[in-house]
């Protein structure tokens, strides 16, 4: 079980999506493998459109959250 950011509530781990913060930059983490500090957000648009207004990754991540992962995001769905 893990917990999306947005929500606060507890979820399996195929329910939510990784959002993680390498040396290269913030990237989708589709496989839920890949080193770096991460954020999991439920699959849900509205979750999506909540932690972008809200910045709740840029807080969490520490850096900033590029528009063009939010675009992958809404792709995923």
């Amino acid at each position: 079980m893990r917990m999306c950011v947005v929500t606060k509530e507890k979820y399996p781990k195929r329910d939510l999506i990784r959002i993680v913060k390498t040396d290269s930059g913030v990237i989708v983490d589709k496989t839920g493998k890949v080193n770096g500090h991460g954020a999991y957000l439920k699959k849900d648009l509205e979750v999506f459109q909540k932690a972008k207004q809200s910045k709740i990754l840029d807080k969490i991540l520490e850096t900033e959250v590029k528009e063009e992962v939010f675009d992958e995001l809404n792709k995923i769905l």
